[in-house]
């Protein structure tokens, strides 16, 4: 049963993450995020045997029916990216205690603090996904984009318990903390610092305004670790790129936001806490 109701969820997340990559494509430009969709290069619009998450990129062989034209492997990603990561928050959070869901079975979906939860993070991650998408893509990360996940993550803060050691993430309605008002800041101090410093040619000031966020989704002690990961993978195929690609030497710029993200997640799911507080 556990592995259908997780197969469900993985679905559910295709089908977002082809939404996301509308968002991701059409953000900035002039076109809206309604209306039927179409090939980039021929502009002929797409049947909905082309739209189906991951299955039509494979059936069409990756590249677009009407011109042939190579489709950018980013759709796929995001899709199987999005999809895993709405199967294993259903999984994290339904392996929760039953304490942070007020003592209910979550696997009850009328109980509408698992459902608030789920939503809550799914959306916050699905943020996170569009904006690491979008910094690979154009190497910048939209203020818009990281103020609304700044004041989603400070509304988190009174409705969504995070923080504790061992952790519990479930609906909890709260006064938060000094400590957790202020984790915010101090996980994003050090970017604005390397900004400030370095005059942007270290780091972007988006990657500090991304941090804020991330201060207050994750809580002080799961950032930081999310923060190690993030420079950590960052550095291995930052050098990488330079040794093996002929794109890549010494100043090039190498988007950030991504291993940020990455960092996020796994800090989130697998519960890192390198530095307890």
């Amino acid at each position: 049963m556990e592995s259908l109701v997780v197969f469900i969820f993985f679905i559910f997340g295709l089908i977002i993450g082809s939404f996301l990559n509308v968002v991701i494509y059409r953000y900035n430009t002039q076109k809206s995020f309604g209306g039927r969709s179409a090939c980039m290069s021929c502009q002929n619009k797409l049947y909905w045997y082309e739209l189906m998450p991951l299955i039509s990129f494979l059936g069409l062989k990756g590249r677009c029916r009407s011109c042939k034209t190579k489709i950018s492997i980013q759709y796929p990603l995001v899709e199987l990216a999005t999809g895993l990561i709405f199967a294993l928050l259903f999984l994290k959070l339904s392996a929760q205690d039953g304490s942070a869901y007020g003592g209910q079975n979550i696997y009850n979906f009328f109980n509408l603090a698992f459902i608030a939860t789920y939503a809550y993070y799914s959306t916050m991650f699905s943020l996170l996904i569009i904006i690491a998408a979008y910094d690979l893509r154009h190497k910048i990360i939209p203020d818009a984009l990281s103020l609304v996940f700044g004041i989603l993550a400070f509304l988190g803060l009174f409705f969504f318990i995070s923080y504790s050691l061992p952790a519990q993430t479930g609906f909890y309605l709260h006064l938060p903390s000094i400590f957790e008002f202020l984790s915010g800041g101090l996980i994003a101090l050090p970017f604005a610092l390397f900004w400030l410093i370095s005059r942007g040619t270290w780091m972007g000031l988006g990657d500090a305004k991304l941090a804020v966020g991330l201060g207050w989704l994750l809580g002080l002690s799961r950032a930081l670790s999310g923060l190690v990961v993030a420079f950590w993978s960052g550095a291995i195929i930052g050098l990488f790129l330079i040794i093996f690609s002929k794109k890549y030497g010494m100043k090039s710029e190498i988007p950030f936001a991504p291993f940020l993200v990455l960092g996020a997640l796994l800090a989130f799911l697998f519960e890192l806490h390198l530095f307890a507080f």
